[in-house]
C-alpha cells in the first residue's frame, strides 16, 4: 500500500518549511535510511531520510523545489514494485501514517529493492548504512565481503579511505560529496585550490558557479537595473527583523571599554593553546562567559515576555549572529553559564562551522535567550543592533582598537590602551534605562577585569 511522504516538523514551533531540492527523483527507487528530499526550516537545511523503502513517486501537482510547504502538508509517495501511486488510476488508497515518521508495527519481509536499471540493491548491515552516512559514502555501489555478500563495515571504511588516499589533505563533508557528483565538479580541482582546508556544500556550489558563471546579469532590467527573487532566508530576515522593529520598544545605551586585560588574556590563552593543540578561544567565546556571569546578576536581561506574563530563565543560552553566505544565522550556545571557556570555544567552533556550511540543525538555532553581535571583524566601532524576539536584549560588539587614553588625570598621564565600544539595545517593555545601564556597566567592568568573572 503507497505510503505518503509529507512535509516533517522539525521543531517545535515550526509550522511551514522549504522544500529545497529533491535527492531521489520521481521513479528512483531507494531503501530505509536513504536521503529523499532536503528541507529549509528556520533557515537550516536539513537532509531528510526514508523510514521505509519502495519507489519514489512524485504527483504532478506536488509543490515544486523553492516552495514553501505546511508541516503535514503532501509531498510523495512511495509503492512498492508493480504498485501505482494514489494519483495514478486505479490505484488503492495511501497509508495515512508518513514514511517520515517512525512507526511501531512490526517489521515484515519484503523482496529486494530494485535499482532503476532492473539490479538488485546490495544488501548492507544497519552499521554499515551508518558509517556510509557519516563518511559519505556512496554503498550502493559497494561489493560486499560479508556472508551472502552482504555489504560490512570494513567494506564501507575501505572505500572511504581509498578516496582519502586520493585526496589525502582533503576534508570533504557527505554533503559536499554528493553536491560535486550531482554538479559534476571535480574534487581534485578543487581541492587543489583550498589545500588543508575543509571542503563544504557552499564551496562546491561557488566553484560550479565559477566554471558555469555567466558574463552578464540574469535578469536586467531597462535603465541598467538587475532583479533577482528574495530567498527564503532573506524572506525570513525581513519577517522577523520587522517584527522586532515594530513589536518591541527598543533603547540602545553605547559605552566604550578598556579592553587591554582582556586582549592579554586571550594571548595568554592562545600561547597556551599552541603548546597544548587545543581550539583558541576567540574574542566572542570570552564574551559570551563573561556577559553570561552578568546576566546571572541581571536575570531581568535574561528574560522574555509572554502575554501577560514575564519569564526569567535560570540558564543563560547565548545566540552568536553569525554572517554566511546564505544570510545571518544566528546559533545557540547553551548552558553557558555552566560551561569552561575551552567547552564554549569547541562549541562555537562547531556551530559556526555547521552554520556556514549549511548543515546546523534547526534546533541549533532557536531557544537563546540573549545575543551577541560582533563587527568588530568589518572595522566598526559602534551600531544599534536588532533584538532577536523573544529576547529581552542583544549586545553588539566593536572593534578592539589602540588609543591613547589618560590613565591618570591628577598626574596628566596617558597611556596606549586597547579599547573597545559596547551596544546594548533591550526591549523597554521589560527593562528600565537603569537597570539595562547597570547591566553594560558590569559588562564592561568584567571587559577591563577579566579575573572578576574568571573566578566566579
Amino acid at each position: 500500500m503507497a505510503i505518503e511522504i509529507v512535509m516533517p516538523k522539525l521543531g517545535w514551533t515550526m509550522e511551514e518549511g522549504g522544500l529545497a531540492e529533491w535527492i531521489k527523483k520521481d521513479g528512483d527507487t531507494g531503501q530505509p535510511g536513504d536521503i529523499l528530499f532536503t528541507v529549509e526550516s528556520d533557515k537550516a537545511l536539513q537532509e531528510i531520510e526514508a523510514f521505509d523503502g519502495g519507489i519514489l513517486r512524485i504527483p504532478p501537482d506536488s509543490p515544486p523545489p523553492g516552495s514553501t510547504v505546511k508541516v503535514g502538508g503532501l509531498l510523495a509517495y512511495l509503492v512498492q514494485p508493480g504498485e501505482k501511486a494514489p494519483f495514478e488510476t486505479g490505484a488503492s488508497q495511501p497509508m495515512t501514517q508518513a514514511a517520515l515518521a517512525p512507526k511501531m508495527t512490526k517489521p515484515e519481509l519484503r523482496p529486494p529493492l530494485e535499482k532503476p536499471n532492473g539490479k538488485s540493491m546490495p544488501s548492507i548491515s544497519p552499521r554499515a548504512r551508518r558509517v556510509a552516512s557519516e563518511l559519505g559514502v556512496d554503498w550502493t555501489a559497494i561489493k560486499g565481503s560479508g556472508r551472502t555478500g552482504r555489504i560490512v563495515e570494513r567494506d564501507v571504511r575501505a572505500v572511504a579511505e581509498e578516496g582519502q588516499r586520493i585526496h589525502p589533505a582533503a576534508q570533504v563533508s557527505p554533503v559536499a560529496q554528493r553536491a560535486a557528483k550531482e554538479l559534476g565538479v571535480d574534487l581534485g580541482a578543487l581541492v587543489a585550490q583550498r589545500p588543508g582546508q575543509r571542503i563544504t556544500r557552499e564551496d562546491v556550489e561557488r566553484f560550479a558557479a565559477e566554471q558555469t558563471a555567466p558574463t552578464a546579469p540574469l535578469i536586467t532590467q531597462p535603465g541598467g537595473e538587475t532583479r533577482a527573487p528574495i530567498t527564503r532566508i532573506r524572506s525570513i530576515i525581513a519577517e522577523r527583523m520587522a517584527a522586532s522593529v515594530h513589536t518591541a520598544a527598543p533603547v540602545t545605551l553605547t559605552t566604550e571599554a578598556d579592553a587591554t586585560e582582556l586582549v592579554r588574556l586571550r594571548q595568554q590563552l592562545k600561547d597556551d593553546a599552541a603548546s597544548s593543540k587545543q581550539t583558541v578561544p576567540t574574542y566572542n567565546d570570552l564574551l559570551a562567559k563573561l556577559v553570561a556571569s552578568a546576566l546571572a546578576e541581571h536575570p531581568m536581561l535574561n528574560a522574555r515576555l509572554e502575554g501577560s506574563e514575564i519569564v526569567m530563565s535560570s540558564s543563560v543560552h547565548i545566540g552568536l549572529a553569525v554572517d554566511t553566505e546564505r544570510g545571518l544565522l544566528v546559533p545557540v550556545m547553551r548552558d553557558v553559564q555552566a560551561k569552561r571557556i575551552r567547552q564554549i570555544a569547541h562549541e562555537s567552533a562547531r556551530l559556526i562551522e555547521q552554520a556556514r556550511a549549511g548543515t546546523i540543525r534547526a534546533d541549533d538555532l532557536q531557544g537563546s535567550t540573549f545575543s551577541i553581535t560582533n563587527l568588530g571583524r568589518y572595522d566598526i566601532d559602534a551600531f544599534t543592533p536588532i533584538i532577536n524576539l523573544p529576547e529581552c536584549a542583544i549586545l553588539g560588539v566593536g572593534r578592539i582598537v589602540p588609543k591613547q587614553v589618560v590613565v591618570d588625570v591628577e598626574g596628566e598621564r596617558v597611556a596606549i590602551r586597547q579599547m573597545m565600544f559596547l551596544s546594548l539595545t533591550f526591549d523597554h517593555r521589560l527593562v528600565d534605562g537603569a537597570l539595562a545601564a547597570r547591566f553594560l556597566q558590569r559588562v564592561k567592568q568584567f571587559v577591563e577585569q577579566p579575573y572578576l568573572w574568571l573566578v566566579g
